[in-house]
């Protein structure tokens, strides 16, 4: 089966008074590239991912951004002890500077200490860093199903596809092969109508010369290996989309080599039908190779 290396997923989650939001998604690239977008300050969390997501893909350009909030919570506030001590040292420093120029000042109220910048912060999460990462990642093994669930869907319909294509260049090689007999019964009577035109006009005839001449061109002219090499890619492929392992790459390879033959055997065309299936067969090949560019 193979997949496809377009694919978006989405997912939220929730720890503690920890909200987060998972966005991942990909197109298709020549290897893996990642593209992360994390939190910072979550120590350890940005290599487990990519190793999460190397593990598990094999080829596309993958973006995944990770949004993180702390949600609001009733009475969720704490005093900051070392803020609150200098507040109070300065009060008590301004206390005894009035007293010695002779100013009376009024004392300070508890809800005076408190509106000083600082003082009261918000708790500090209920989550430790370590539990956090570990809550994260097992949230991203889900995210990742869904992502994969995704590529196979898309990677099923690919398949459909590409199996229609190859169906067509089957069709079109059995056709070249047709195209290729014809041409080799209308050259031999063309060989046959040539020798004897030069016997009319040349008295003396080197015919065991000749004969390597004719053979020469027969054999430039001839696309059976190529029309076999086609049969043999067409096998190929087919073996490769039903390969549970990660295909594009071979596939694409593949592609190259279809291409390849077909520009061979309309070099040897030599007739307008077997030079027009030719061409029949390298527009199908790069309308087949277009998909293989998505497959993973």
């Amino acid at each position: 089966m193979i997949r496809s290396m377009t694919a978006f997923a989405s997912r939220r989650g929730r720890h503690g008074d920890i909200d987060w939001d998972w966005d991942l998604r990909s197109v298709n690239g020549r290897g893996l590239e990642l593209r992360l977008r994390l939190p910072e300050g979550i120590a350890g969390l940005e290599q487990a991912v990519r190793n999460a997501l190397s593990a598990r893909l094999a080829r596309g350009n993958v973006s995944l951004t990770l949004r993180q909030t702390r949600a609001a919570a009733e009475g969720a506030l704490a005093l900051d002890d070392d803020q609150l001590d200098r507040v109070l040292h300065a009060l008590e420093h301004v206390q005894q500077r009035a007293f010695t120029l002779g100013v009376t000042l009024a004392q300070p109220t508890a809800a005076d200490v408190l509106s000083q910048k600082g003082v009261v912060v918000a708790a500090p999460s209920v989550v430790s860093e370590e539990g956090l990462v570990e809550w994260l990642l097992t949230d991203l093994g889900v995210l990742l199903d869904e992502f994969i669930n995704a590529r196979e869907a898309e990677g099923s319909a690919l398949a459909a596809v590409i199996q229609g294509q190859l169906s067509q260049i089957e069709s079109l090689v059995e056709e070249a092969t047709g195209a290729a007999d014809l041409r080799r019964d209308e050259a031999r009577l063309a060989m046959a109508a040539a020798f004897r035109r030069v016997s009319d006009e040349v008295s003396e005839i080197d015919e065991t010369r000749l004969t390597q001449e004719l053979a020469l061109l027969a054999l430039k002219s001839d696309v059976t290996e190529e029309l076999d090499r086609l049969r043999a890619h067409v096998a190929a492929a087919r073996e490769l989309i039903g390969d549970p392992q990660p295909a594009g790459r071979r596939l694409d390879f593949l592609a190259q080599e279809f291409n390849r033959e077909a520009n061979t055997l309309m070099s040897k065309s030599g007739s307008m039908r077997l030079g027009r299936v030719g061409l029949d067969l390298k527009a199908a090949i790069d309308q087949m190779r277009e998909q293989v560019q998505n497959v993973e």
